[in-house]
């Protein structure tokens, strides 16, 4: 199973009037740790999209342990939890600068054409893609 790591700096903005990080901003992380894990495994989301593909998420489940503040370095662990060739599972996992698990998560994405919203074989359609996901998932 191949995991990416990817440290996010947590900036002022992202804290709410509690002082620690509001919570959607730990969807955006989670964006960028499957984009990361993504370039690891040598393609790109913006590739696909070029070619009038996306993958919305279609489910979402995510688990708050420890708040994060500012200042902080979150470092979120992204890999592929299950995937069939149609619909892929991410996990996560963000930690707190002291290692602390802070936040646990997964996001269930299919891939559709971006102008009828027609779901597509993903297998089929980027096979070296599929290959490398079988290869890296849990």
């Amino acid at each position: 199973m191949h995991v990416s790591k990817k440290e996010i700096e947590v900036r002022y903005a992202e804290t709410d009037q509690m002082g620690v990080v509001y919570h959607a901003n730990y969807l955006i992380w989670m964006e960028l740790g499957r984009t990361k894990l993504i370039q690891d495994l040598g393609f790109s989301y913006a590739g696909m999209e070029e070619q009038g593909i996306i993958s919305p998420v279609i489910d979402l489940d995510i688990s708050y342990k420890k708040p994060l503040r500012y200042g902080e370095i979150a470092t979120v662990h992204t890999w592929i939890e299950a995937y069939n060739g149609l619909k892929s599972i991410y996990g996560y996992e963000i930690f707190n600068s002291k290692g602390d698990l802070a936040v646990t998560a997964t996001s269930s994405h299919v891939c559709v054409q971006k102008d009828s919203f027609r779901p597509v074989k993903f297998k089929k359609l980027f096979p070296d893609w599929h290959e490398a996901y079988e290869k890296a998932k849990k």
